[in-house]
This record gives C-alpha cells, sequence and structure tokens, in this order.
C-alpha cells in the first residue's frame, strides 16, 4: 500500500474551555475522495486548516510528503494585494504549470478575469478562490464549502471537473448529491475525535446512526455498572478493608469516567409557528414579464400556486429567480400582468443573505427584540435561554455578538427567529447554506409538515428531492417552465441532452400538461419543416458533438497559448458557438419530439 501524502495524527487543540479536537486524525493517499463530516462548530474547518499547515494544534503531528502540492480553498477567501482575479489565480501557479488552465477555469466559473478584486460579491470571490486550487491540478485537494454562491450548472460542472483529477480530496460539504457522487471514503468528526467509513457518503447516515445506538447501549450498561456499585457502598461494605478502598477507588473512578463523557449535542428542534389557513388560492400570476433595460429577466409568466404547494425554483445566478420570488410575494410590482395573493396570507422570508441579523446585536437580542427575556412563539411566550437550547445554542452564547458567530450558527439563528413567526407563506432563498446535515434533516421535515405552502430557491438538489412538489425552472430569455416533481423528476422530464430521448413518452403523458411551455397538443399533425427538423437534429447533434470533442482536444494543448495567442482565441470562441448550437438544437429536438408524442397519442 502506498504511503501517505498528507497525514494528521493524535491531533489535540483546546479553544478556552472547549476541547474542539481530542485526538483527531486522518490520512489521504494519491487519488482518495474523503468526505469530512460533523455537525457545525464540532471543528472541521479547523482541522482543515490545520491539514493545510494554516494552524498549529496543541499537540499531534501532521506530515506531508516532500513535494506533495497542497491547496486549501477556505470558506471566506482573501485577495487582497491583487488587481484582478486572474492575477490572483495566477499568482497560484507554480513554475512550469499551464496559464491556459487559469483562463479556462475562471471562464468555467463565470468570470473574465479582468474583474477587479477591489469589487468583487462574497460569490465572485470565492469562485475566483476556487479557480486558483484547481488550476496547479494539486496532489491534494482541500475544500470548505466548494459549493457555496455556485448555480446548479456551475455545480454540476464543477463535479465532473473533480471527477476527472487525480489529486486526493478532502471535502467538506452541506451538499449531499455532491458528496454521494464524488466521495469514495467518510471522516466523521464528532466531540472531538474522528472515526473513517470506508465506503461512499450514501451509506454514512446508516452506519453513524448505528455507532450511537452502540455507544448509547454501552453507557446504559455503564450507568447500570455504577448503580451496583452504589448498591454495594450502601449495603455491602464489610470490614475487609483492603479490598473496599479498591472497589470505592474504582466506583470514584467510573463515576470520573461518567462525568467526563462526553455526549451527543442534542438535535435542533424545529417547527414553524402557524398563523391562521390561508384561502386555496394562495398565489395566481397572470402574464407577469419585468425587464431591466433591455434585458427580460422574466417574460409573459403565469402560475396558480395552491394551499400545501411546495415549489423549487432552480436556474443558473443572475436568471431571475430572486426577482420572480418578490414579484409572486408582493415585494415587487411587475413591469406587465398581474399578482394577486390570496386571502389571509402572512408571509415568512428566509433571506439568503442573512440581512435580518444585525451583527452588534447578541443572540439573546435578536431573539426578544431587545426586550425582556421572553420569546414569544405564537400565542405562547418561552424564556429566551430555553428557545435558544432547540437550535443548539448553549446558555453561555446568549450575550455574544452575531459578528462572531460561524456561518451555520448564523443560519440556525435565523431560522429561530423567523420561525417563532406565525405563517402560512413560508419563502426561503437558499435555506441550505451553512446547514450541517442533522439541521438540515430536521429543516426538511419541518418543511414537510408545514401546513402552509412553500416556496424554495434552491441549488441543493437532494433538498429540492426530499421538498418541492413541482419544481420551476429558468430557462434563459426570462422563461419559467414548471415540472412535477423534485429535482430529479425535472431532469427525467426536461432530459439532457441525447441521452434523454426515453424521456419523451414520459413526459409527453405528465410533463407537457404541467409545463407552461407552448408545445402543448393540438388536433394537427407535423408540418414539412417541423418533421424535417425532427429527422436531421440528430445528425446535426451528432457533428457538432465531434466537432466540440475536436476543439477541445486541440485546447488541451498546453502550449498552444503562449505559442499562438490568436489561435487559442478563435478556437475558444469556436468552442462556445459550437456549445451553443449543441444546446438549442437539442432543446428543439426535445421540444418537437414532446410534441410528436403528444399529437400521435392524441
Amino acid at each position: 500500500m502506498a504511503p501517505p501524502l498528507l497525514l494528521l495524527n493524535n491531533v489535540r487543540l483546546q479553544l478556552g474551555r472547549n476541547m474542539l479536537l481530542d485526538g483527531a486524525e486522518f490520512s489521504v493517499g494519491e487519488g482518495e475522495r474523503l468526505c469530512l463530516v460533523g455537525r457545525n462548530g464540532s471543528g472541521k474547518s479547523t482541522l482543515l486548516k490545520i491539514a493545510a499547515g494554516l494552524m498549529q494544534p496543541d499537540s499531534g503531528t501532521r506530515f506531508a510528503q516532500p513535494g506533495a502540492t497542497i491547496r486549501y480553498l477556505p470558506q471566506e477567501p482573501l485577495l487582497a494585494g491583487f488587481p484582478t482575479t486572474r492575477a490572483y489565480v495566477e499568482a497560484g501557479l507554480a513554475p512550469g504549470d499551464d496559464p491556459y488552465r487559469a483562463y479556462y477555469l475562471l471562464g468555467k466559473l463565470g468570470l473574465s478575469g479582468e474583474e477587479s478584486t477591489d469589487t468583487l460579491s462574497g460569490g465572485e470571490a470565492r469562485r475566483a478562490a476556487l479557480a486558483r486550487v484547481l488550476a496547479p491540478a494539486p496532489d491534494i485537494l482541500l475544500l470548505d464549502e466548494p459549493t457555496n454562491h455556485l448555480d446548479l450548472p456551475a455545480i454540476e460542472w464543477l463535479e465532473a471537473e473533480l471527477r476527472g483529477m487525480r489529486s486526493g480530496l478532502v471535502l467538506i460539504s452541506h451538499d449531499r448529491r455532491f458528496m454521494e457522487n464524488l466521495g469514495r471514503a467518510v471522516v466523521w468528526l464528532d466531540r472531538g475525535i474522528t472515526r473513517r467509513l470506508e465506503r461512499g457518503f450514501a451509506e454514512y447516515e446508516t452506519w453513524r446512526d448505528e455507532v450511537l445506538e452502540q455507544e448509547e447501549r454501552e453507557r446504559h450498561k455503564f450507568d447500570r455498572k455504577i448503580a451496583m456499585e452504589l448498591d454495594w457502598v450502601r449495603y455491602g461494605v464489610t470490614a475487609r478493608r483492603k479490598r473496599n478502598v479498591r472497589r470505592m477507588a474504582e466506583l470514584g473512578a467510573m463515576r470520573k469516567e461518567r462525568r467526563e463523557q462526553r455526549h451527543v449535542v442534542g438535535n435542533v428542534k424545529l417547527g414553524a409557528e402557524e398563523a391562521g389557513q390561508s384561502g386555496a388560492a394562495v398565489i395566481e400570476a397572470k402574464q407577469v414579464s419585468k425587464s431591466y433595460g433591455a434585458q427580460a429577466i422574466v417574460r409573459d409568466f403565469s402560475i396558480r400556486i395552491m394551499r400545501k404547494d411546495r415549489l423549487g425554483l432552480v436556474g443558473p445566478n443572475g436568471a431571475g429567480k430572486t426577482t420572480l420570488l418578490n414579484m409572486m410575494t408582493g415585494r415587487l410590482p411587475p413591469d406587465e400582468g398581474v399578482v394577486k395573493l390570496g386571502a389571509n396570507v402572512a408571509i415568512v422570508s428566509l433571506d439568503q443573505s442573512r440581512a435580518l441579523l444585525d451583527p452588534k446585536l447578541t443572540l439573546a437580542e435578536v431573539l426578544t427584540g431587545g426586550v425582556g427575556d421572553l420569546v414569544h412563539v405564537g400565542d405562547k411566550a418561552r424564556h429566551v435561554i430555553s428557545y435558544m437550547k432547540d437550535f443548539l445554542f448553549q446558555a453561555e452564547q446568549a450575550r455574544t455578538p452575531v459578528e462572531v458567530l460561524s456561518g451555520g450558527e448564523r443560519a440556525r439563528l435565523l431560522l429561530a427567529k423567523l420561525l417563532a413567526t406565525p405563517s402560512n407563506l413560508l419563502v426561503l432563498d437558499e435555506p441550505t447554506n451553512d446547514l450541517d446535515l442533522e439541521t438540515l434533516d430536521l429543516l426538511e421535515e419541518m418543511v414537510a409538515d408545514y401546513p402552509g405552502t412553500v416556496l424554495a430557491v434552491s441549488h441543493d438538489r437532494d433538498f429540492l428531492d426530499r421538498i418541492a412538489t413541482s419544481v420551476l425552472v429558468a430557462e434563459g430569455e426570462g422563461r419559467f417552465v414548471e415540472y412535477a416533481g423534485g429535482y430529479s423528476d425535472m431532469m427525467a422530464q426536461r432530459g439532457s441532452g441525447v441521452a434523454a430521448k426515453a424521456q419523451a413518452k414520459a413526459a409527453s403523458s405528465a410533463a407537457a400538461p404541467k409545463a407552461r411551455k407552448a408545445v402543448a397538443p393540438s388536433k394537427r399533425k407535423l408540418n414539412f419543416s417541423e418533421k424535417h427538423a425532427l429527422d436531421t437534429l440528430p445528425q446535426k447533434m451528432a457533428a457538432l458533438t465531434a466537432k466540440i470533442a475536436t476543439l477541445k482536444a486541440q485546447l488541451s494543448d498546453g502550449s498552444l497559448y503562449a505559442r499562438d495567442q490568436k489561435r487559442f482565441l478563435a478556437l475558444t470562441s469556436e468552442l462556445e458557438q459550437a456549445e451553443s448550437e449543441l444546446a438549442a438544437s437539442e432543446e428543439r429536438w426535445l421540444e418537437l419530439e414532446i410534441l410528436r408524442e403528444g399529437l400521435e397519442g392524441s
């Protein structure tokens, strides 16, 4: 077996009174893919920083193979000192690395390379940092929440990019689907120690529950043994002094061990406070449009949302999802069309920017409104400390300012604030950001049990599969199309290029009536141009696919950019045009195939 490229052994780190890491360890070798999992605040990011050599533990060892290249993606990258994103990414290259790869990665992540680092948004800074760590194709990649601020196309591209790399990978992420698709082993950090599962992430939760159940059984046995010894102390002490002294010492040792056992932190208790029931029709939008200048954000959109619907909104960043959400909830007027909210609609919104949290306020002030020590949950009053504990906050954190909380703690605090407010329409804008898996599980259960209506913008495919009754997809040019079911159901109906040919029949019978497309079947036949397109598009798509493969092969020449920059740029432009033509051809073929199946079925 090859020696590991990176090894942490018996790492310990104490922060204040809390022993954050208490003998944590892991190793990663060439090509290994590890998912590092654990509760928010368990020390995952700290352990990754130690692995990257950016933080020193109190004790323990870190070993990296000499010459191994290790790159680390932090949650909050700093780009100060670099004039542009391209300069920042190229600064991470080693001598001999291909500068074209930096240019390629920036483009794939939606950046030109000319952006000033002084004016970047948090999402743009994170994408630039992702390009920087990927560009050298390092031996080890340490990625802390790499999918944050990425839209679905970018997440799926990143999956494919990482899958094709030979780098060892240690990954922290709240995105289950991302970890299931990439992880081959799991390192679970729990109460300061690590356990390793040599199977994929899909089996982690079952394994974790089995470990915790076994631990609970052992704790129960231990408690019974202490009870038996206490019974002996009360009734069985004899004059055999030496034996008695030994047993009393053993009892004292057991009590001390029991006191020092670090128990599993309790679960978050999520439950939304219900306002009165809304009307049957919650939102009705008719031919709604919105533009900014010449750019159409939403075009001729209509929808009727009923009570207890759970609608997911997906699409690329900048496609207009938040704009559409604001129009549907009455916060933004449309340029054209009408939006009507139903009777007795009470809205509570979770903003992805966490703007409702004043960083200078303490946790208690956020939850109580700065008045007294009580949190009003519906028509009930609860002490703020008791309510905080439902969301895994400790009593001593009541006076902690919001600005020092982790991202996950801020997400939990905002949920605690919002869920105390009565509502029957829950609007969630990227609710899964920064939540640990256990809290995410409970959020999904809460949404499933919520008696009202839910609108959720999310890039988390697993979350959408678990909560959505339909998915609204931004198709480009201001068009939004609704598909029945969750994200996977949408993919099955919408297809993924030519490979989705088998979905046509199912889409015509299930998706087409739901989808708001201008391809509804009518009592007519395909005209000549439609028949011709349906017959010739497969050949055109095959030719475009071959052309794209050829262009990519030419661009894979690492010396091309330095040798002939004009040819490199021309090939890049040609590749983008071919990919755009292929996408348009696939979409047109899919529409015609659905139309043909619908006409034949009628």
